[in-house]
């Protein structure tokens, strides 16, 4: 069902998503043909740190699905897409609002698939940069996913019957 869901709707349903609505997230774009996606994260007192600044886990949170979302539709059914690992640098409080933007080129889906195309499995890394709105980098943000070829459906087997039937 997931991946019957156009990029508009499912940007609108992410709208009243509770993780994103409480921390402030907003799903501004997903590219029509699922080959990006634009965010921001809204500085506000249900998402502020002790510090005043953005608080780590909204920085990340805003970051976390996107690269799974983008990579399993633009690949299609005929793959597992999951999130492996992440890692993620604070380089500057975020003080106001920040934003994030995704770029999936067609490159990198075809690396993908040529690596998967005998059934192994693979392990791409991506990155992304929060920035604040005037160009500051507030945090970098690295994730890898696990992808593979879904395998082949097996025909079934023909019932048997026995010789006295």
């Amino acid at each position: 069902m997931a991946r019957s869901l156009s990029p508009r709707t499912l940007r609108r349903l992410m709208r009243f998503w509770p993780p994103y609505r409480s921390a402030g997230i907003r799903v501004l774009d997903i590219a029509d043909d699922w080959s990006g996606a634009r965010v921001v994260l809204r500085l506000g007192r249900l998402n502020r740190n002790y510090f005043g600044t953005q608080f780590g886990g909204s920085l990340y949170s805003m970051c976390d699905p996107f690269w799974a979302l983008l990579v399993l539709h633009r690949l299609g059914p005929g793959y597992v897409v999951w999130d492996k690992a992440a890692e993620i640098e604070y380089v500057s409080p975020g003080r106001g609002h920040v934003y994030v933007e995704f770029e999936l080129t067609e490159d990198r889906v075809e690396e993908i698939r040529a690596a998967t195309a005998d059934g192994g499995k693979a392990l791409p890394w991506f990155d992304c940069v929060v920035t604040a709105a005037e160009g500051t980098v507030v945090a970098r943000v690295r994730k890898q996913l696990y992808v593979r070829r879904k395998p082949a459906a097996q025909p079934s087997q023909p019932g048997r019957t026995s010789p006295d039937s």
